[in-house]
């Protein structure tokens, strides 16, 4: 059954919850008024997960957090409600499983607090330099290769650390990722705290599963990779870590200066020995602590932590689906079975049946958010967020797929290979964010519509991933094909542009950020990404892996040298749409606001 929202919002919430959504309603009424300088109220909004927009003025954007991206019906109904009611008409998904509203009028922030609040939902924190959204892997409890089930372990971290003291104030916002496995689908290497599951054989020849926690990763202008606090940590010893890891940057991190507080620079300050040593040294004495989070968390003991997968072997693409380096051949398939091809899975050890639902650029419509709502209750599913931007629907039979393609169809969703070459990722871009110099979204559909017209939209083993400044919200560094937004300058004219770069991955607890092929107008990726895609489709070997395509031909300087005749400028007067971004109408011009801490 459908929410009742008025019901709903006549229910009393948590006294807690009551108090801190009051109290925000009485911030922004004093700040309307001028009572609250704008830098201090800055802070105190963005700790409750409301962030400014270009657009200035009291629009703001709203981050609702998903925790490990899972999401009941009557919470995908009231982010439909707010959708439809309190923004622009959608809401759109991120690379770390939040729901975003933009065009949200301040005084109206609070009502939409108090709606999320009333579906068990939040957006504490999920902004400013706090504990961000914990992030995991969409499959977990679903994938075929987990060693185990990373679910109640992020929900415990989100538990831990919400409205925790110690994550209020940090020198810079801190991120926590979950994978299940060597293949991090959860993308554990880049954060200020990754977490896999692995297993180790102990002396009396039993296998234990736990974890490796990486450290101190981060992307951005200056990416760093995670790098290993030690080989295993114990089950019972992962949240002490956790928050020692948290209580070494709080302690030690850049206070005086943004662009250097996140973790990874403490690597570059302190080296990684000292650095390991201190978040050791601050984990042994934590059990000192009256709120010492050591032993089995709560989630975990009710619900466990048994793994879909075998934990044994990880695929040589990563076990991603979609990712495969083949290609998929569609030829002779019905639609049905195009979609089965490239968008479900299936788990090995507890034969669980998952299917992917596409969200073309990360948006969702009211009406999308309800019928996927009711497909959860009328198939009894569990449904997450990706990090690509999709949702995934899981705990499915194979009885039911006919239908729920037909119904996804319904819903403009059933795109076969939503995380196929076709699922190009973007942030908001010049849309919406203050730091963005280039549209983004622009771009990622025009190149989604140039590869469906070059009949490349089916090809596996390329992801792309665009970002619209140096922050990295569209995680470029990490893509095959990877774009930075940036100015361009060409017969005294700013212009839209962007750097290519090529061979970024993670995979088997290792990442490689891409590196730097071309320089290009805006309005000429597109065809870039079309000759690169085609060149790759064209020479692989079978089963061979972009990297490992991209390796044998030169690497990422040789390919882009095949583009250099994409990077010229003619004149305004002979090409002026080289000179105006997507989705504009007049001349380009990099405008860029003051940092709220976006990505």
């Amino acid at each position: 059954m459908a929410i009742d929202v008025r019901a709903l919002r006549a229910l009393p919430l948590d006294p807690e919850i009551e108090s801190e959504i009051s109290n925000f309603e009485d911030g922004a009424r004093r700040y309307l008024a001028g009572d609250i300088d704008d830098d201090v109220f800055r802070v105190f909004r963005l700790n409750q997960g409301i962030y400014g927009q270009r657009q200035g003025g009291n629009n703001q954007m709203v981050r609702v957090k998903i925790p490990y991206g899972k999401i009941e019906a009557d919470q995908l109904e009231m982010l439909g409600h707010i959708a439809e009611t309190h923004s622009r008409g959608w809401g759109h998904l991120t690379t770390r499983q939040n729901a975003q509203f933009h065009f949200v009028q301040l005084d109206q922030c609070g009502e939409v607090l108090r709606l999320l609040a009333s579906v068990g939902l939040t957006s504490r924190e999920a902004c400013g330099d706090t504990v961000r959204n914990v992030s995991g892997c969409h499959l977990a409890g679903a994938c075929p290769y987990e060693v185990l089930d990373i679910s109640p372990w992020a929900e415990a971290t989100k538990d831990l650390f919400l409205r925790n003291p110690l994550s209020q104030r940090l020198p810079r916002k801190f991120k926590i990722n979950f994978s299940g496995c060597a293949t991090d689908c959860g993308q554990a290497m880049f954060n200020d705290a990754g977490v896999v599951g692995v297993t180790r054989t102990n002396d009396d020849g039993t296998v234990e599963a736990g974890f490796r926690v990486f450290m101190a990763g981060g992307l951005g202008a200056n990416p760093h990779p995670a790098l290993a606090l030690e080989e295993f940590t114990a089950r019972e010893d992962l949240l002490p870590t956790i928050e020692a890891m948290l209580r070494v940057q709080d302690h030690y991190g850049n206070r005086d200066n943004k662009l250097r507080a996140r973790m990874k620079w403490l690597v570059d300050t302190m080296g990684i020995d000292e650095l390991r040593e201190r978040i050791v040294k601050e984990r042994k004495f934590l059990f000192a602590s009256a709120t010492y989070p050591g032993g089995i968390p709560a989630p975990v003991e009710e619900f466990g932590d048994a793994p879909a997968g075998r934990g044994t072997d990880v695929a040589a693409d990563g076990g991603l689906i979609g990712s495969g380096a083949s290609p998929v051949d569609f030829r002779g398939l019905s639609p049905l079975q195009q979609w089965d091809t490239a968008n479900v899975v299936r788990g090995r050890a507890n034969g669980t049946v998952s299917a992917y639902a596409y969200c073309r650029l990360g948006d969702i419509t009211p009406d999308q958010f309800r019928g996927l709502a009711k497909i959860q209750r009328d198939f009894g599913a569990e449904v997450r967020v990706t990090n690509r931007q999709n949702f995934v629907l899981r705990g499915l039979t194979e009885e039911q797929l006919p239908e729920l393609h037909e119904r996804l169809a319904e819903l403009g969703m059933a795109d076969a290979g939503a995380e196929l070459a076709r699922d190009v990722v973007s942030c908001p871009g010049a849309d919406t964010c203050n730091l963005a110099v280039t549209q983004s979204r622009g771009l990622a559909a025009d190149i989604g519509d140039a590869l469906e017209k070059a009949g490349l939209a089916e090809v596996g083993g390329v992801r792309i991933n665009i970002s619209g400044c140096t922050n990295s919200c569209g995680q470029h560094h990490i893509a095959d094909i990877g774009f930075l937004g940036l100015e361009r300058r060409a017969h005294g004219r700013a212009a839209p542009g962007y750097q290519m770069e090529l061979g970024g991955q993670i995979t088997n607890m290792s990442i490689a950020f891409g590196k730097r092929a071309a320089k290009l107008p805006a309005k000429r990726a597109s065809e870039a990404v079309v000759r690169v895609v085609e060149q790759f489709a064209g020479e692989r070997d079978a089963g061979e892996t972009f990297g490992h395509w991209l390796d044998r031909v030169g690497g990422a300087e040789a390919v882009g040298k095949t583009l250099v005749d994409l990077d010229e400028f003619p004149t305004p007067e002979e090409a002026p749409d080289l000179y105006i971004d997507f989705d504009e109408t007049g001349p380009y011009e990099a405008m860029v606001g003051d940092s709220e801490c976006a990505t």
